[in-house]
């Protein structure tokens, strides 16, 4: 897994903070100095935070589990969707709908709803529909599609979150503390970190500060799903020849068993001595 430098981080501005008079005391160990009455983020330890998250978010995707990205604010919005995409994560970069995780039984029956309706149109029999009707149930369709879309193939909870902006998505984030689901974030300084597990020190407002530690971020995501894939892969190549010597042996057993001639019967030998 490629680390980013220094370098890349800096270039990307992800460095840069908040004014110095909005920030949050609590993010005081990560940030570096104050310049012009702005916070400078002390990058070393973005880079130790971004490389503890990238880890973490690879063994999950190594073992299967999805992660869901969430960020609704405008400049973050079609970076994350990219990635998420990229890295075959469901994502969320629309209106955030309340109990998408304390209730998503709801939320898998609106996207159940929205199946039902591509159906309806695709029947034949739909020509019936009045144009009214067969419109209001486009329309829905597409409502539904533009906020669930990105997550209907997520049939469970999902095993951690990723968040831009945890003061913007704050409703997510308590979902999330609620179910006890880990939780990944972008934390600037005006933003408290203590209630996110793995917090990422870094400019979330900032288009390239986003696209350098999501993309990060998706690459570790990936990294992870190729490990999955190569090792089920080499159980198969290891299994395959035990199972086909399985095979063999029990194929030799039933013509052996079919080629044996049968024991003569005990009452048959009785009369013979006699």
């Amino acid at each position: 897994m490629s680390k980013v430098s220094y370098k890349e981080l800096m270039d990307a501005g992800v460095h840069f903070g908040h004014l110095s008079r909005k920030w949050n005391p609590r993010m005081a160990p990560y940030i570096f100095m104050k310049k012009n009455g702005i916070h400078i983020i002390d990058l070393n330890k973005t880079q130790a935070k971004l490389e503890e998250a990238a880890a973490a978010m690879k063994q999950m995707a190594k073992s299967g589990r999805k992660i869901m990205f969430v960020a609704t604010k405008k400049q973050a919005k079609a970076i994350v969707a990219k990635h998420a995409e990229r890295a075959s994560m469901p994502y969320v970069t629309e209106r955030w709908p309340g109990g998408m995780l304390t209730n998503f039984a709801t939320i898998r029956k609106a996207i159940r709803k929205m199946d039902h309706i591509d159906k309806l149109l695709a029947d034949p029999n739909s020509t019936n529909l009045a144009k009214r009707e067969r419109l209001m149930m486009s329309r829905q369709r597409e409502k539904l599609d533009r906020n669930l879309g990105p997550i209907k193939d997520l049939t469970r909870l999902p095993a951690a979150i990723f968040i831009v902006d945890v003061n913007r998505e704050n409703i997510a984030t308590k979902e999330a503390i609620k179910l006890g689901i880990p939780t990944f974030a972008m934390v600037d300084t005006n933003t408290d970190p203590t209630v996110i597990d793995f917090p990422i020190p870094s400019n979330d407002d900032a288009s390239s500060s986003i696209d350098a530690i999501v993309g990060k971020l998706a690459d570790a995501i990936i990294e992870g799903l190729k490990e999955r894939t190569n090792t089920k892969n080499s159980e198969k190549a290891a299994a395959a020849p035990v199972a086909k010597e399985v095979k063999e042996v029990k194929e030799v057993k039933e013509v052996t068993e079919t080629k044996a001639p049968a024991a003569p019967a005990p009452a048959a030998e009785a009369e013979g001595e006699k």
